[in-house]
Protein backbone atom coordinates (compact mmCIF):
# COMPACT_ATOMS: atom_id res chain seq x y z
CA UNK A 1 0.00 0.00 0.00
CA UNK A 2 1.39 3.47 -0.99
CA UNK A 3 1.27 6.20 1.23
CA UNK A 4 -1.22 8.91 -0.50
CA UNK A 5 2.32 11.28 -0.90
CA UNK A 6 3.60 8.76 -2.41
CA UNK A 7 0.57 8.39 -5.40
CA UNK A 8 1.71 10.81 -8.39
CA UNK A 9 -1.92 10.38 -10.89
CA UNK A 10 -5.49 9.91 -10.50
CA UNK A 11 -5.12 6.21 -12.12
CA UNK A 12 -2.44 5.43 -9.84
CA UNK A 13 -4.98 6.96 -6.74
CA UNK A 14 -7.81 5.00 -8.05
CA UNK A 15 -6.11 1.82 -8.55
CA UNK A 16 -4.91 1.97 -4.99
CA UNK A 17 -8.40 2.64 -3.88
CA UNK A 18 -9.22 -0.44 -5.83
CA UNK A 19 -6.86 -2.32 -4.08
CA UNK A 20 -7.95 -1.33 -1.09
CA UNK A 21 -11.26 -2.16 -1.98
CA UNK A 22 -11.15 -5.74 -2.96
CA UNK A 23 -9.17 -6.25 0.84
CA UNK A 24 -12.18 -4.92 2.49
CA UNK A 25 -14.53 -6.70 0.65
CA UNK A 26 -12.27 -10.18 1.82
CA UNK A 27 -12.10 -8.51 4.89
CA UNK A 28 -16.21 -8.60 5.03
CA UNK A 29 -16.41 -11.74 3.50
CA UNK A 30 -14.53 -13.25 6.56
CA UNK A 31 -16.34 -11.53 9.14
CA UNK A 32 -19.40 -13.17 7.80
CA UNK A 33 -17.71 -16.43 8.04
CA UNK A 34 -17.17 -15.93 11.75
CA UNK A 35 -20.89 -14.93 12.06
CA UNK A 36 -21.75 -18.06 10.58
CA UNK A 37 -19.64 -20.22 13.50
CA UNK A 38 -21.35 -17.44 15.92
CA UNK A 39 -24.43 -18.28 15.04
CA UNK A 40 -23.58 -22.07 15.27
CA UNK A 41 -21.97 -21.52 18.64
CA UNK A 42 -25.42 -19.81 19.69
CA UNK A 43 -27.21 -21.86 18.98
CA UNK A 44 -25.42 -24.96 21.17
CA UNK A 45 -24.64 -22.52 23.87
CA UNK A 46 -28.53 -21.37 23.80
CA UNK A 47 -27.67 -17.75 23.39
CA UNK A 48 -29.85 -15.00 21.65
CA UNK A 49 -28.64 -13.28 18.05
CA UNK A 50 -28.70 -10.21 19.46
CA UNK A 51 -26.35 -9.67 22.75
CA UNK A 52 -26.73 -6.07 23.64
CA UNK A 53 -23.57 -6.14 25.84
CA UNK A 54 -21.61 -6.97 23.01
CA UNK A 55 -22.85 -4.98 20.97
CA UNK A 56 -21.86 -1.87 23.00
CA UNK A 57 -18.37 -3.52 23.14
CA UNK A 58 -18.00 -3.86 19.71
CA UNK A 59 -18.92 -0.23 18.86
CA UNK A 60 -16.65 1.32 21.46
CA UNK A 61 -13.71 -0.70 20.35
CA UNK A 62 -14.55 0.47 17.02
CA UNK A 63 -14.76 4.18 17.75
CA UNK A 64 -11.81 3.74 19.82
CA UNK A 65 -9.83 2.04 16.90
CA UNK A 66 -10.81 5.04 14.48
CA UNK A 67 -9.37 7.64 16.93
CA UNK A 68 -6.68 6.15 17.01
CA UNK A 69 -6.20 6.05 13.14
CA UNK A 70 -7.65 9.04 12.26
CA UNK A 71 -10.63 8.12 11.11
CA UNK A 72 -14.36 9.91 12.49
CA UNK A 73 -15.44 7.99 14.91
CA UNK A 74 -18.93 8.60 13.85
CA UNK A 75 -18.30 7.39 10.01
CA UNK A 76 -16.88 4.11 11.98
CA UNK A 77 -19.87 3.86 14.13
CA UNK A 78 -22.60 4.19 11.50
CA UNK A 79 -21.22 1.82 9.00
CA UNK A 80 -20.46 -0.84 12.00
CA UNK A 81 -23.79 -0.48 13.16
CA UNK A 82 -25.33 -1.41 9.16
CA UNK A 83 -22.48 -4.53 10.03
CA UNK A 84 -24.00 -5.55 13.60
CA UNK A 85 -27.39 -5.26 12.01
CA UNK A 86 -27.06 -7.58 9.04
CA UNK A 87 -25.01 -10.02 11.23
CA UNK A 88 -28.07 -10.03 13.95
CA UNK A 89 -30.43 -10.57 11.06
CA UNK A 90 -28.04 -13.25 9.89
CA UNK A 91 -27.75 -15.12 12.52
CA UNK A 92 -31.13 -14.49 14.03
CA UNK A 93 -31.92 -16.53 10.46
CA UNK A 94 -29.51 -18.92 11.16
CA UNK A 95 -30.84 -19.80 14.67
CA UNK A 96 -34.17 -20.06 13.16
CA UNK A 97 -33.38 -22.80 10.92
CA UNK A 98 -31.85 -24.41 13.70
CA UNK A 99 -34.92 -24.88 15.99
CA UNK A 100 -36.52 -26.01 12.70
CA UNK A 101 -34.34 -29.18 12.03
Amino acid sequence: MKSPAQIASMAELRAEIDLLDAALVAALADRARLIDRAAELKRAEGMAALVPERVAEVLAHVRSEAVARGLDPALAEALWRQIIDWAIAREEEALARGKDA
